[in-house]
């Protein structure tokens, strides 16, 4: 999509790709490899320090609880901004297991859909969280493709209050969306981590500098 990505720690506008609205926000692109259409990775995937109800983009994540009933975090912080017709709607819903996806409207959001998935409580690393979180990003992506979406946004799954080891979490989020763009089996085309922390979105960046490197 669009142009080549502007030079690293430099500001990108990025476009709203429902309305045509621009929104300047800090990028920091970090990634070289091209894909055999092309296009080099670093104008799909992108790391993005901020807040992620305020984005204009297709679809956003929340990382829910399995009620879907909202609760802290950014599952809170997407409820409040949405406003009190998501509780309504997730209540019909009924509830969402582990790895899986469920979606909605956005509601008072400035985007098309939310996809709720529920990331894995971390237990040591051997009760399967890293094939759970994978799920969750192979889940959302199938639920964006279904409903003709080509942009969206994740925040960090699973590495707040479910204690899942950020550093780990970030390389199965990048690699399951280099999987799903190598595949070449989605029309998405774009990819957003978006991190509340300068911290989180440095350990983000280190990820891509390693995967790829």
């Amino acid at each position: 999509m669009g142009c080549d990505a502007p030079p690293a720690e430099h500001a990108e506008t990025a476009l709203d790709f429902n309305s045509g609205v621009q929104q300047t926000v800090q990028i920091l692109e970090s990634c070289t490899a091209i894909f055999d259409g092309g296009l080099h990775m670093r104008e799909k995937i992108s790391v993005l320090q901020g807040d992620i109800t305020t984005l204009k983009i297709d679809a956003i994540v929340n990382a829910a609880n399995t009620t879907l009933l909202g609760g802290g975090g950014v599952d809170g912080a997407i409820h409040r901004a949405a406003g009190p017709e998501l509780l309504e709607a997730c209540r019909k819903i009924g509830g969402c297991p582990t790895g899986e996806a469920r979606i909605t409207k956005a509601y008072k959001l400035s985007v098309r859909r939310i996809i709720h998935t529920v990331g894995p409580v971390w237990k040591g690393g051997n009760a399967g969280e890293d094939e759970l979180l994978a799920r969750c990003y192979r889940s959302s992506f199938e639920l964006c493709q279904e409903h003709q979406m080509r942009a969206i946004a994740f925040p960090s799954i699973s590495t707040g209050a479910y204690g899942f080891p950020i550093e780990r979490a970030c390389r199965i989020a990048i690699r399951e969306t280099k999987r799903m763009f190598e595949s070449g089996e989605s029309d998405i085309e774009r990819v957003i981590f978006v991190c509340f922390s300068k911290e989180d979105f440095e350990r983000y960046q280190r990820a891509m500098d390693e995967i790829f490197a």
